[in-house]
């Protein structure tokens, strides 16, 4: 599989919706395979083994969400909802199920191949377990040595914000939600103690941003959490 010819899974019920999203694949080179159960996109799942899944929460037989949280047992494998679902709720369960994007109906075709490539990438390009530096913009995040650096010279982080960095830089283009980042960092008795996270952000952007006010890197998906974009 290449970024350029990837093999996607498109589950959603609503025929003229599945048809636009395999035309929009198709036109930039991929393969898309369909399905409009819970059921048959699981078969589909298995059997097909796409290298991207785009999913629709609202099937006749379950919830998108439950798929999720079936197939999260057997594969890593990316997952892009499609909703018309907008309430945060419905986004963070889905995220916390496992989903790696949200896109809420109605949606341009540029901004779902947008979700599509950045998935992609995301999939094919993970650091390598060889890799212990990640690069993104003029810094330089140094695993081994757990220290940051911007253009050669020492970032001080404490100890929160090397967790907090390192987590989501190790997740690009994924959106984490605040529980999961504090279950993560904090440990599992911090679950709802969003302030933390939204205090120690603020904090982190002033040493990675360089306009904490417009972050390039570190970007916040309104009520649900975050998103680390190496750019």
């Amino acid at each position: 599989m290449s970024e350029l010819h990837a093999h996607i899974l498109v589950i959603e019920d609503d025929p003229t919706i599945r048809h636009f999203v395999r035309l929009t694949l198709e036109s930039e080179g991929h393969e898309s395979h369909e399905a409009d159960t819970l059921r048959r996109g699981l078969i589909a799942a298995g059997t097909r083994r796409p290298d991207l899944v785009v999913l629709d929460l609202g099937l006749p037989d379950g919830d998108g969400a439950n798929f999720i949280r079936e197939f999260r047992t057997w594969s890593t494998t990316p997952v892009i909802v499609l909703s018309a679902r907008s309430a945060e709720s419905d986004k963070i369960n889905a995220l916390d199920a496992g989903a790696d994007d949200y896109l809420v109906k109605p949606f341009g075709s540029g901004e779902l191949m947008a979700r599509v490539r950045a998935q992609l990438r995301r999939h094919l390009h993970q650091t390598p377990s060889g890799d212990s530096t990640i690069r993104f913009g003029e810094l330089e995040l140094d695993l081994v040595r757990r220290q940051l650096s911007k253009r050669g010279t020492l970032v001080h982080l404490t100890p929160i914000e090397y967790k907090l960095l390192t987590y989501l830089a190790g997740q690009p283009d994924r959106v984490i939600t605040h529980s999961h980042l504090l279950k993560a960092v904090w440990g599992p008795g911090h679950g709802e103690d969003t302030h933390y996270v939204r205090v120690h952000m603020a904090n982190l952007r002033k040493k990675v941003e360089a306009n904490p006010s417009m972050p390039q890197h570190l970007l916040t998906e309104v009520g649900v959490g975050y998103r680390f974009v190496n750019r």
